[in-house]
């Protein structure tokens, strides 16, 4: 009995830190696409990107491609900590993925709110950026 009880609490730990590793992970390699975005495809001309201020009062110079290394960077942040969750943890590794899938949706729901991006942006990034990649995620981890 206190063999299985010290075994469920370390299971319960593992799982724990698989929720933690998979949300630093995850906005690690998030931040770091955003932060090489502007060197892969330079802001319009005229657009201030260093501030949130200068960002929202700049997004109606973007283009479609503009967009592009946002999405990427919203969907492979997902995926890799949706990995390394479904990877770490003990039990329900699929489950443990989408709740990292779960925890950046509500991120990108946030941004939307906060970043008048257009339409069609923001259906295509929280519709495909999020659940989608995190379920791919904990499936590659279940194997």
């Amino acid at each position: 009995m206190t063999r299985k009880v010290l075994s469920r609490g370390r299971i319960t730990v593992i799982n724990i830190l698989a929720v933690l590793a998979g949300v630093t992970v995850g906005s690690l390699v998030n931040m770091a696409i955003v932060t090489l975005s502007g060197s892969v495809i330079p802001p319009p001309e005229g657009a201030d990107i260093t501030t949130m201020e200068g960002l929202r009062a700049s997004l109606h110079l973007f283009e479609p491609k503009h967009f592009l290394m946002p999405f990427l960077a919203h969907a492979s942040g997902t995926f890799s900590g949706a990995l390394v969750a479904g990877m770490i943890a003990r039990t329900s590794q699929k489950w443990f993925a989408l709740g990292i899938g779960f925890f950046f949706l509500a991120g990108g729901i946030a941004n939307a709110f906060m970043l008048p991006s257009p339409v069609w942006f923001t259906l295509v990034d929280l519709i495909l950026a999020y659940l989608p990649v995190a379920y791919l995620g904990g499936k590659i981890a279940g194997k």
